[in-house]
């Protein structure tokens, strides 16, 4: 029995069929509400971390972060640009003035601020720094090593640029004015790995950057008033260059951002915090979930645009549509 090609109206209802189940998949595609996230190059490898384990464990949800200081991330979310910024500080009176004093802060980890030198003049007796000191150095009044019994080198002085959470926390502790000059540096970075790089690319270098940057070869973070900075010493704030790291919403949050605060805050978010170097508000017990022992390496990535849900599946039906109208094409 020969099977005869199907009519004008079944093959044209054939496609109709397919081209409706093909806009219904690109529909599933796109139902995502996306998330943006910007703010605090302190914060933002652990915001990179939580997005890719929170965007892989549900679909209805995309996170996108990008990294670029507490204060453009403040701006950023008080001009509807992104939905949450990423702080390594509170929000100021003037932000608040600026905005309105509508700013939720959720608190997702402890962090401290590590006043750190290149090995070789750590290694040559500069182990410990008083704040009086170390003030002194930043505003040019100490200008060589051998002014604190170290090596006859001058000291590299480095800081971080304005609208960095980390030089507000700094300037303010040890200067007593978020908006003290400090004539003494010489170079301004625009992040924690930059003065990472710099610290161990010389050999007089001294910079401060927080916690989680402060490991690795090349340099070593000294004693602050006698007090070394540890998760312990920056949560019980006997070590005095301490902070809390926030995600914050102008607002109450779009559902999409509730639902990735919350899990910052829960077991998940952090014990990634924890396994990455940073000081969680509770310590977890459940099984490492995500780690890099390299936050640093993450500070210039931007979690690009994730392949929605449903994408392969309108794909496949894309495909599908073309094969099924080469074959009706073939039959007339």
């Amino acid at each position: 029995m020969d099977i005869q090609a199907p009519g004008d109206t079944t093959r044209k209802l054939i496609i109709v069929s397919l081209v409706y189940i093909i806009l219904a998949s690109i529909a599933t595609s796109i139902a995502a509400q996306e998330v943006t996230v910007s703010g605090s190059t302190t914060v933002g490898p652990l915001g990179i971390l939580c997005s890719e384990a929170f965007n892989e464990a549900q679909t209805d949800y995309h996170v996108s972060v990008t990294q670029s200081g507490t204060g453009a991330g403040v701006t950023d979310i008080g001009e509807g640009r992104a939905d949450i910024a990423m702080a390594s500080r509170e929000i100021t009176p003037d932000e608040k003035k600026k905005y309105g004093d509508r700013f939720r802060e959720n608190l997702i980890g402890y962090d401290g601020i590590a006043i750190c030198v290149s090995k070789p003049i750590y290694d040559a007796g500069i182990i410990a720094l008083t704040k009086e000191q170390v003030k002194k150095i930043y505003a040019g009044e100490i200008k060589n090593w051998m002014e604190l019994n170290g090596p006859v080198e001058e000291i590299y002085v480095i800081s971080r640029e304005q609208g960095s959470g980390t030089r507000d926390t700094f300037l303010e502790d040890i200067f007593g004015d978020k908006k003290a000059e400090t004539p003494g540096v010489a170079t301004y970075s625009s992040s924690n790995a930059e003065i990472h790089k710099a610290i161990t690319g010389s050999n007089k270098a001294i910079g401060y950057l927080g916690y989680s940057y402060s490991k690795g070869e090349g340099l070593k973070a000294v004693k602050l008033e006698g007090i070394e900075l540890t998760p312990e010493t920056a949560k019980n704030k006997s070590y005095s260059l301490d902070r809390e790291l926030y995600l914050d919403t102008l607002g109450d949050p779009i559902p999409g951002a509730k639902a990735f605060i919350d899990f910052c805050k829960g077991p998940e978010g952090q014990k990634i915090a924890e396994d990455n170097g940073y000081i969680p508000v509770q310590p977890s017990n459940i099984p490492a979930a995500v780690k890099t022992n390299q936050p640093s390496g993450m500070e210039n990535r931007e979690i690009p645009g994730k392949k929605q849900p449903g994408f392969e599946l309108a794909f496949s039906l894309a495909a599908l549509f073309s094969i099924s109208f080469t074959l009706i094409r073939k039959k007339e």
